[in-house]
């Protein structure tokens, strides 16, 4: 792929200091919206279930970073939009992965449990994986020594968005589970309505921005996010899961948080154009990717057997 002008790499976005608020605001709410619906004996599901949810966690924090870190060299990005891919592969997985795997007729518990396991591992994997594969890349590492990005910093931003709202979904589901189950109803699909709306908005302030580099950036979301997808249902295939994990995993891998990917890129990376673009336009797209993979699934296979004592011990 030819390389784009060299605007991309310098252009920034524009994101008031109030809608940055904002956002914090929504990602904080969309992983307490997940916590709601995570119980503690999710964790103990996990553990009954070390098979799955370890080859889940490999591929997700090892084997996608790594592939998208490949991706960017051989569509030969410029420097943001090759760290932005590598920022959403990053990020763990939000609780559309288990909608989706619902709507398959796939294992929703083993889903669960993988988002609640891989939000978890993320506090601590996440600024790593970035720190690591950004500074590896060929052109990418002069932006990150340019801003002085820092692992630890970033740990303590991540485990603020993410730790703090989970750990108060967890405590509140566990001590009003009734409670959080309405909250989840609501907060869930406000968080991410409100997520959306952040985008759509964003989009339409530098819309000039957007129309003038969207093309790499279809090609290259569209192209990355069918190789999540693919690698989370090859890998399931090859460690032999049953069909419903194996749907699952195909989601766990293949849906990432973009929304906090977004968030870091405006509060690090100051907005920088490439960055940006590929964050706000994966949030949308990967969303329609995994609900046209999960209603296809449905139609073609039809809906998954219910979870048996197999697919317990996987």
């Amino acid at each position: 792929m030819t390389p784009m002008a060299t605007d991309v790499d310098t252009i920034r976005i524009v994101f008031e200091e109030g809608s940055l608020t904002t956002l914090k605001i929504v990602i904080g709410a969309i992983l307490f919206g997940i916590a709601l619906d995570t119980r503690l004996e999710d964790f103990a599901v996990a553990l009954r279930r070390p098979f799955a949810i370890t080859v889940g966690v490999l591929v997700q924090f090892l084997a996608l970073p790594a592939i998208t870190f490949l991706l960017t060299l051989v569509l030969d990005l410029r420097a943001s939009l090759a760290l932005g891919l590598i920022l959403v592969a990053c990020c763990p997985p939000g609780n559309v992965s288990n909608i989706l795997t619902h709507r398959s007729g796939g294992d929703v518990a083993l889903s669960v449990s993988m988002t609640a396991v891989g939000n978890v591992l993320a506090i601590f994997l996440m600024p790593l994986n970035v720190a690591f594969w950004g500074g590896l890349h060929p052109t990418g590492k002069a932006i990150l020594e340019d801003i002085s990005l820092s692992a630890s910093d970033m740990l303590v931003e991540v485990g603020l968005v993410i730790g703090v709202p989970f750990a108060l979904g967890i405590t509140i589901a566990r001590l009003w589970p009734r409670i959080a189950a309405v909250g989840h109803r609501i907060v869930g699909p406000l968080s991410y309505v409100a997520l959306a709306g952040i985008i759509v908005i964003g989009v339409a302030n530098n819309w000039d921005v957007f129309v003038d580099y969207i093309g790499v950036v279809l090609i290259a979301v569209f192209l990355h996010d069918a190789l999540a997808l693919a690698l989370g249902y090859a890998v399931g295939k090859g460690a032999r899961l049953p069909d419903g994990s194996v749907r699952a995993m195909t989601f766990e891998v293949g849906i990432r948080n973009a929304g906090l990917g977004l968030l870091l890129v405006f509060t690090y990376f100051d907005g920088l154009g490439g960055m940006a673009l590929v964050a706000a336009w994966w949030g949308i797209w990967d969303i329609i990717a995994g609900l046209t993979v999960a209603v296809a699934w449905r139609r073609v296979r039809g809906t998954a057997p219910a979870t048996t004592s197999a697919e317990v011990t996987a």
